[in-house]
């Protein structure tokens, strides 16, 4: 059997090309580089009431490769985020123009922006008023006449397009922010929070960020070595001042009905959202309903408690409201609209049992819909975590101060990246040429640049696979575990080569010599391992990425690429 054949059916070359083969599907290098990648919708803009569907924020779920392309702004062909918003500097008021993605065609139009401005005129209206009498349960409606205020349109300005574009990604690998461009601030709480506290500040910030149109976004808790928490929030494609004025902005949070603004969000309006079992409900696999089209919905509830003062107010903003129904099971004909920085977010349906009652204690009920009882059950539970932080936004439980702001320019990435790929490609010759003078032989040399190789592949592969953002620690992570698997195939090379243990021994025992080789190279991946866990909270978890990076990096190294070129060089090196 010739040595090619032996390399290429040998079980441990064949695992190394499998990795080889999914990492390179992982990261999907693009040959066409034409378009710009959408990476942020502004609600209310003119992309935002596109048609014939809405122009949406990509999630962040969705990988590079598999953003949503702009390749034409009105036929002309857009290759360059330059000859994006060349295309769009001049658009006017009433401007009709389309903008051609990989997904379909946008009919858009620049709509002149209005505030309603409440004038000191009055006008009289009918309204259906109906009442109950309460022997017999039967409904009285009449007409009756209210005095209600005459609002005017103004216009205040007009809209923007509402799309920021970047680069068309060519790969699956999501760069981070030292690379991307964008800003990371470190949020410190003045105080010691607990566990539930800290969600409730996670969420709310990423809910405001989402209200906001930015995409891109990570927020996490973390701790540093002496135990403070921090909240780490990373934005990709954002300055500085944006993100300040994001995080540190108090957020607005208001519920109406109708003109009237009933509660606003905080301790002020909202004493108390129940998120425990005694006061919240979701339903069961055995009750949730599913329709003729297969829809499973479950229902949800959960308690809030107001001030007396917006008890009254909602008293106030209800008592004339018609009721849709019966008295007992009917709903009042306005709806209980929930407002997060002038952006409606929801829309609850309001009980005729609480028309013209100042009650403290309210139900807000909903539900999650999905394919199956267990995915409507877990919707059903988000949108009850998202309505509970909704209600809580405004109040945080405590104050944030920013601790730390980095802001990367985009520029300086992309001359980075370019060098790093350069210094890289001289790193592997540099390599070769050594082991070459080394050992005097290229079976030795040629492996090992294969092997360096093939571990930065899987690592890219990898860091696609679980979305983790590879930005200038990362890089240097790559580094630390590319030169520990050179130092790791030396040793296997000079456990290999002609080392006897005996004088008169002429054959070369090549199982003990790479166990021996082995032996040594999982005593210094412990070792290394064992280094890296402290640096996951050091510098407040900056250097997470760093340790986990290498880790994966060694740890695919020594059960995958090392194994392989120990196979190769001892077919290649055989007798």
């Amino acid at each position: 059997m010739s040595k090619l054949k032996k390399i290429y059916t040998n079980k441990r070359i064949i695992v190394l090309l499998v990795f080889i083969l999914l990492s390179i599907i992982l990261i999907n290098p693009a040959t066409n580089s034409d378009g710009v990648a959408i990476r942020s919708v502004l609600p209310g803009s003119a992309a935002a009431e596109a048609y014939p569907q809405a122009i949406t924020n990509p999630a962040n779920t969705v990988k590079p490769r598999g953003r949503e392309v702009i390749i034409a702004v009105s036929d002309k062909p857009i290759n360059t985020v330059q000859e994006y918003y060349d295309a769009i500097k001049d658009l006017k008021l009433n401007d009709t123009f389309t903008i051609q993605t990989t997904k379909q065609k946008y009919f858009l139009t620049i709509n002149p922006i209005y505030e309603k401005i409440e004038t000191n005129k009055t006008e009289t209206v009918l309204v259906n008023r109906t009442t109950y009498v309460n022997e017999t349960n039967e409904s009285i409606t009449k007409e009756v006449e209210i005095e209600q205020p005459i609002y005017e349109e103004k216009i205040i300005g007009t809209q923007d397009v509402g799309i920021t574009v970047y680069e068309k990604p060519t790969t699956n690998i999501k760069k981070g922010l030292d690379l991307e461009g964008g800003t990371r601030v470190l949020l410190k709480p003045q105080e010691e929070v607990n566990d539930d506290d800290m969600d409730i500040v996670v969420e709310n910030i990423k809910q405001r960020l989402n209200v906001f149109g930015v995409s891109d976004i990570t927020v996490r808790p973390t701790r540093d070595f002496f135990g403070n928490q921090f909240i780490s929030v990373e934005i990709a494609g954002a300055n500085e001042d944006q993100v300040k004025n994001l995080l540190t902005e108090q957020g607005e949070f208001e519920a109406k009905i109708g003109e009237k603004t009933v509660f606003i969000g905080g301790n002020k309006d909202i004493l108390n959202v129940c998120r425990t079992n005694q006061c919240s409900y979701i339903e069961s696999a055995n009750t949730c309903q599913t329709d003729s089209t297969g829809i499973t919905r479950c229902g949800f509830w959960f308690t809030i408690t107001l001030s007396q003062e917006a008890a009254n107010r909602q008293a106030d903003a209800t008592r004339d409201l018609g009721i849709i129904g019966s008295a007992s099971g009917g709903y009042l004909t306005e709806n209980l609209t929930l407002v997060l920085d002038k952006e409606i977010v929801d829309q609850l349906s309001i009980s005729a049992g609480l028309k013209g009652l100042a009650s403290t204690q309210i139900r807000i009920t909903g539900s999650g819909e999905g394919q199956s009882t267990t995915g409507a059950h877990e919707d059903a539970l988000e949108s009850m975590k998202k309505l509970q932080t909704l209600l809580i936004t405004g109040s945080l439980p405590v104050k944030l101060e920013i601790a730390n702001v980095n802001t990367m320019s985009p520029v300086l990435g992309d001359d980075f990246s370019r060098i790093v790929t350069y210094i890289g490609l001289l790193a592997v010759l540099a390599t070769i040429i050594v082991v070459t003078v080394r050992y005097r032989e290229w079976k030795i040399a040629i492996p090992i640049a294969i092997t360096m190789i093939s571990e930065v592949v899987i690592l890219l592969g990898f860091a696609s696979f679980i979305g983790w953002n590879i930005d200038i620690v990362a890089i240097a992570a790559i580094i630390i575990a590319i030169g520990s698997g050179v130092d790791d195939q030396i040793v296997i090379t000079d456990e290999t080569l002609g080392r006897r243990k005996r004088k008169h021994e002429s054959i070369i025992d090549w199982k003990a010599q790479l166990k021996k080789a082995f032996f040594i190279i999982m005593a210094s991946y412990f070792t290394l391992v064992v280094a890296m866990i402290p640096l996951m909270f050091a510098g407040a978890g900056l250097l997470m990425g760093f340790a986990i990076t290498t880790i994966a990096g060694v740890t695919i190294g020594v059960l995958v690429t090392r194994p392989a070129f120990a196979a190769i060089l001892e077919i290649l090196l055989e007798k």
